[in-house]
């Protein structure tokens, strides 16, 4: 037991940060895309070791979009917290000008999202729902990714599982863009894109990732259900 720990350390410690990531992005909050950078560093070794190399490049991609995501999340927020500022500003103009100028003056009026949170603080709350053109254009172009990585994969690797590896690839790269652009709508693609995972993994022998893809699955279900009811 204790060999085989250490022998899996790596993969364990990618696993437990990963957990926290799709934690952190349930709650939107933006200190999910530097840990996702890590953890798919991690993983990008991980899944070399074991022959999964669509798998070290989806996360290589991770690395790319994380950092894309972190400055679009961050851009979004400092756009958001001005326009509140400004909203605010008015708000306080306004108290000053009509009766009781004495009590605008001091009460500062705060803008409220829709939890009862503060602008400042809600920033990243935002979710979008995906229009028809682009739900297409993720469709087919997750089909045509799944295609090319499966005929790559098998023509020109020792991967154990070449179509499969490149399907969960397809539709990783496709949910993690949607994700960036905060549709709600990415939470039914990891779904499906997890749950595949955690069989093929156990097929493999990766047991802690398989593990880490079921809680994936699991908190990708909440995570519809919290990102729904905004």
């Amino acid at each position: 037991m204790v060999t085989w720990f250490t022998g899996h350390i790596l993969e364990i410690f990618g696993a437990v940060t990963g957990i926290v990531y799709v934690i952190l992005e349930i709650r939107r909050n933006i200190l999910l895309w530097p840990l996702g950078i890590v953890t798919s560093a991690v993983y990008m070794v991980v899944f070399g070791d074991n022959g999964f190399y669509a798998g070290m490049v989806l996360q290589g991609y991770y690395v790319i979009i994380s950092v894309y995501g972190w400055y679009a999340w961050h851009r979004a927020g400092s756009m958001e917290h001005g326009a509140g500022f400004a909203r605010r500003s008015r708000s306080l103009s306004q108290s000053k000008g009509g009766e009781g100028g004495e009590q605008g003056a001091w009460s500062k009026p705060k803008v409220l999202t829709d939890e009862g949170a503060s602008v400042g603080q809600a920033v990243h709350d935002t979710v979008n729902r995906i229009d028809r053109s682009t739900a297409v254009i993720c469709l087919i172009s997750s089909m045509a990714l799944w295609a090319v990585l499966s005929y790559s994969l098998d023509r020109w690797t020792d991967s154990p599982v070449p179509l499969w590896d490149g399907l969960i690839t397809s539709l990783s790269v496709v949910a993690t863009w949607m994700l960036t652009r905060r549709y709600l709508e990415q939470w039914y693609v990891w779904i499906v894109a997890n749950s595949i995972a955690v069989i093929v993994y156990l097929a493999i022998g990766m047991y802690p990732t398989a593990v880490l893809f079921a809680v994936y699955t699991v908190m990708a279900v909440i995570g519809l259900r919290a990102w729904g009811r905004q």
